[in-house]
């Protein structure tokens, strides 16, 4: 029986008449719901016929999450008074609950994507609805921008609905513009008349530290669990906590000890039937209940009895260094459209109160929307699949935002190497396979080679586990993680499971049955197949999917990945000793040098260079190091060096030039010979340029490197190290950049000369090293000059000196200094040097080097 009642209290239903008529009249629309207001599970049922006037039809409905969609149908099911799997039923991976009657039927994104690849039609569906698209999910995205083009190209008839929690509809608007040419899609929008809620602010305590990758400062989770119990002495109902992941909220948990509830953990990884409990609600009368929560409870599902929401602020986005292949998890701060959605989970039932866990001033800074997850996540999945889609660049498809050019670059790099892709980024049978294992295609890669080399048993059951991170009690060896899934009853291992045997029938259906499916788990020639161990197992299909993560260990401690980055394991690790790994699982934050291994197997040499194979190179090096040519023979995987073997002088001239210059560039031209003859010339080029520009060269130390060849050879070439560079004299070499082809070398002298003649005869040398160039000459030996000495039309800088040599006046305008400064600095020189002459006129006097004794004498 249909429960009539609970359909009347939502409030969408007012807004379901203009949905209907815009697709009928437009056959797409945007649906603008807040949260708690039914468009979930109301409006599926709207347009299925199965409430209202509204004709029969199929409706398909995506979700985000796993959790999301079997409570979305489980509560449809409930509001037409059936059970999940008759006229509502869903699928995720590894589920599902659906048959012939089937009318709605909630999917997760990753399953419409299979399904779209499988069928673009989507045979026998007639309105598509992708539900939560503000929250921008690669996955969500990619089947959005699919059905955009199915739309146009195949089912003009598929009904095509976004529907958005929050205020970003005009862009799916833009997105889906109707086929017809009209315009952007109709957005119809649903007003809430949930029961309200107060937002209280609870400012951390002082000295609470920024959230960094994976790390949340633990006085923030205290003052978290104290606000949870602040609100429960203020208020009545259930609490719904959210916190960024299951590490804050074990911790969280043990922090609450003793309070007078039930304290549950939702997450995507507890098992489905503790998510269910959590959404079915408590028992009539029994324990009040605290549910620590992670973001899968934002949306699409409401959790009986919440009266309450505490927020922390803080959500996981993923992240990736694409150039070294380590994806990772970042905490950031919720964004307004986060928090919202957060806040609508405590009014839903009866007026409700939300705890913030931050300052109100610093309410305002926040992001309005989430960043989307094409920006920042690991693209090798979506590319494969647009690659499936026949538009490998993304370019021609409806994407809010386009993937980011070097990370569609990286993930090209990525199926190429495992034969996902072709040279011109266009999928393979192969990569087809992959594609609809719903893997990522590094697990794919390793599901299908593993298979023929262990099984495809043992293969399935390491690429399900890798796939889903085990539990940390497991430990950091994957083959002792991989025993105690085997073993355990826990959630996991349940979840685990259900998993391999979810991957080993589609393994086997990938390879036609050539798998050796039914070989008890056991297949290939020797090593990790016939008859491996567990440890060779692990370590082979794991260096499958991971190739770039194979890593040698240090003399210095630690490893090295073939990536380049540095790992390190755990204190007390039994895998220390471990001359290589194969390293499933690790992260990497932006404070961290080295990437923190949290899930590896070992493997041998021989393993590592099988699958890394791509990345094998060998042959001679010559490059700078250390302050010298080091010139060797290295076979290398990757940044890992397997053999080395010195070359001495048999190496290739090209790259040991190559060397010098890196040297030159590194280090500075000072390696080479420079007497003073040639530090003058080059100052004097250098004043030339700048003042006259050319044909006077520019002999900056770049400019010098880059024309290496126009001055440094043959010397350079004839050089083998260091030693070699020092024997070159700079001066000669740098003498063949003189403007001798236009004949203004011969100026050089008439334009910068070496020395200027001063009016008492000496011949006095020019330093050009400075912005001016500057003559440092005897006060007295410039007496009867009245103008400034030029060099190239530019005034000397005059450093005037006193008879013992001492610095006395700086002047650019000798006629100035003459007749305003000289007074002063030659009564304060007649008193030192009295037997010196200081006539009252310099500019008439007689210049001279010697005493006034001498002078009379002379005369």
């Amino acid at each position: 029986m249909i429960r009539h009642d609970a359909l009347d209290r939502l409030p969408v239903r007012h807004a379901v008449p203009e949905l209907l008529t815009a697709l009928a009249e437009r056959g797409t629309a945007v649906l603008s719901a807040p949260p708690g207001t039914g468009k979930t599970t109301l409006v599926p049922l709207a347009l299925a016929g199965l409430i209202g006037d509204g004709p029969r039809r199929r409706v398909l409905v995506a979700e985000p999450r796993r959790m999301a969609a079997r409570a979305a149908a489980r509560r449809m099911a409930w509001l037409l008074g059936e059970e999940v799997g008759g006229t509502v039923g869903f699928s995720v991976r590894g589920e599902r609950r659906a048959g012939p009657a089937t009318r709605v039927e909630v999917v997760t994104t990753g399953i419409l994507l299979q399904r779209l690849q499988r069928d673009p039609e989507l045979a026998g569906v007639d309105v598509m609805l992708l539900d939560e698209c503000h929250e921008r999910h690669l996955d969500a995205d990619t089947a959005m921008a699919f059905l955009v083009d199915v739309r146009a190209a195949l089912r003009p008839e598929l009904k095509l609905i976004a529907a958005s929690a929050t205020s970003d509809a005009a862009a799916w608007a833009d997105l889906l513009t109707v086929l017809d040419g009209s315009g952007p899609a109709p957005v119809v929008r649903s007003k809430g008349e949930g029961h309200g809620c107060r937002v209280l602010f609870t400012e951390p305590p002082p000295g609470v530290r920024p959230a960094h990758g994976t790390w949340v400062d633990p006085a923030l989770l205290r003052h978290v669990a104290a606000t949870v119990r602040l609100a429960m002495e203020r208020h009545e109902g259930d609490v719904l906590c959210f916190l960024p992941g299951t590490g804050e909220i074990a911790r969280t948990a043990g922090m609450l000890a003793g309070v007078d509830a039930e304290v549950l953990q939702l997450h995507g990884r507890a098992p489905a039937a503790v998510q269910d409990a959590v959404l079915r609600g408590a028992e009539p009368g029994g324990r009040r209940r605290v549910v620590l929560a992670t973001s899968v409870a934002e949306s699409s599902l409401t959790v009986p009895g919440v009266r309450i929401v505490v927020d922390s602020g803080l959500a996981r986005e993923p992240r990736m260094d694409h150039a070294r292949g380590l994806g990772s998890l970042a905490t950031v701060t919720v964004s307004e459209a986060t928090a919202t959605q957060r806040l609508g989970r405590a009014g839903r039932e009866a007026f409700g109160f939300v705890y913030r866990c931050w300052a109100e001033a610093a309410d305002g800074g926040r992001p309005r929307f989430p960043s989307p997850e094409i920006k920042v996540a690991d693209l090798a999945d979506f590319a494969l699949r647009v690659s499936c889609w026949g538009d490998p660049t993304a370019e021609g498809l409806a994407l809010l935002d386009p993937p980011p050019a070097g990370a569609m670059a990286a993930a090209r790099a990525v199926l190429g190497s495992i034969g996902a892709v072709d040279g011109d980024g266009r999928a393979t049978e192969r990569g087809v396979r992959m594609s609809r294992l719903g893997l990522h295609p590094r697990l794919g890669r390793a599901l299908l080679d593993g298979a023929s080399e262990v099984g495809v048993r043992r293969a399935a059951e390491v690429v399900a586990l890798i796939g889903d991170e085990p539990p940390r009690d497991y430990g950091d060896d994957l083959a002792g993680a991989w025993r105690a899934a085997r073993q355990g009853s826990d959630g996991y291992g349940a979840r685990w499971r259900t998993e391999a045997r979810r991957l080993e029938r589609s393994a086997a259906e990938a390879l036609g049955g050539d798998g050796r499916a039914g070989t008890g788990g056991r297949g290939g020639d020797g090593g990790a197949g016939e008859g491996g161990g567990d440890d060779a197992v692990a370590g082979l299909v794991t260096a499958l999917a991971f190739p770039e993560r194979v890593a040698r260990a240090r003399e210095q401690g630690g490893y090295l990945m073939v990536s380049g980055s540095g790992a390190r394991l755990a204190d007390g690790s039994r895998l220390r000793s471990s001359p290589w790994l194969a390293v499933a699982v690790a992260d990497r934050t932006a404070r961290d040098a080295t990437a923190r291994v949290r899930l590896a197997a070992v493997v041998d040499e021989a393993v590592a260079c099988r699958a890394a194979g791509h990345l094998r190179s060998g042959g001679e090096e010559v490059r700078w190091e250390d302050g010298d040519v080091v010139a060797r023979s290295v076979d290398r995987l990757g940044a890992v060096e397997l053999t080395v073997r010195p070359l001495g002088s048999g190496a290739v001239p090209d790259l040991v030039r190559e060397a010098l210059l890196d040297g030159l560039r590194r280090e500075g031209l000072g390696l080479l010979r420079w007497r003073r003859e040639a530090e003058e010339l080059r100052a004097r080029l250098a004043f030339l340029h700048r003042e006259l520009g050319e044909p006077w060269p520019d002999v900056s130390e770049g400019a010098l490197v880059d024309r290496a060849d126009e001055w440094l050879e043959p010397e350079l070439s004839r050089a083998a190290r260091r030693a070699g560079l020092g024997r070159i004299d700079a001066g000669e070499c740098l003498r063949r950049l003189l403007p001798w082809a236009s004949g203004e070398a011969v100026r050089l002298d008439e334009l910068a000369p070496e020395r200027i003649e001063v009016p008492s005869g000496s011949r006095i040398r020019v330093e050009y090293g400075g912005g001016r160039p500057v003559l440092a000459v005897k006060l007295q030996e410039m007496f009867g000059l009245a103008e400034t000495p030029r060099v190239a039309g530019v005034p000397v800088l005059v450093h005037l000196l006193s008879p013992a040599g001492r610095p006395a006046a700086v002047t650019a305008d000798l006629a100035s200094f003459w007749r305003d400064g000289y007074r002063a600095v030659r009564a304060e020189l007649r008193g030192r040097y009295p037997k010196h002459p200081w006539p009252e006129d310099p500019s008439a006097a007689v210049p001279t080097r010697h005493t006034s004794a001498r002078l009379r004498g002379e005369r």
